[in-house]
């Protein structure tokens, strides 16, 4: 009786060390497998890289918007205009809701930063219609000099701010409050 509490007391103590199994999901670095697959994809996607160190929840939600079509006044995936891009995306992602006019976000959801201060999540702003000085176009920047945004061509793209269209129409750049 004595040797059998002997050994069932030694089988708990080497048993029980461990806490739990070893995460074979897990690279060297810490990261898990399926994170990894989901920035290579996000990656493939966007055309430059997506890290564990970027806002996925930010890129995961833009991925599901690229190549909606644009449509004015639009707010879903069967058709989006800049506005209703960003507000669709800002509320889901940051549950935040917006003014429904690029001009208006400007105005009442941001208070303004230098270009070169811009991170991912922040908005950028452009003059494309006949008034060179009114806001009448938005999106919402990457990285890289990269923004992805409604083009009324087009529809849900990424594109670059060194574009010379871009160049010429930047108004401003904000970050949501």
């Amino acid at each position: 009786m004595l040797i059998g509490i002997v050994v069932a007391s030694a089988a708990m103590m080497f048993t029980g060390c461990r806490s739990s199994k070893p995460d074979n999901n897990r690279d060297k670095g810490g990261t898990t497998v399926s994170v990894k697959r989901e920035n290579a994809e996000l990656s493939r996607k966007f055309g430059f890289s997506v890290t564990r160190d970027d806002n996925t929840a930010l890129y995961s939600e833009l991925a599901t918007w690229l190549g909606v079509p644009y449509k004015y006044a639009g707010n879903d995936r069967r058709g989006v205009d800049c506005s209703g891009l960003v507000c669709q995306v800002y509320l889901k992602v940051y549950n935040k809701k917006l003014q429904r006019n690029s001009a208006k976000i400007y105005e009442q959801n941001c208070r303004e930063i230098a270009r070169k201060k811009l991170r991912e999540g922040d908005l950028v702003f452009f003059a494309t219609g006949k008034d060179k000085r009114r806001i009448s176009h938005v999106g919402i920047y990457l990285k890289d000099d990269r923004f992805i945004h409604a083009s009324s061509s087009k529809g849900v793209v990424v594109s670059s701010l060194d574009n010379p269209y871009f160049v010429r129409t930047y108004i401003a750049s904000g970050r949501v409050e």
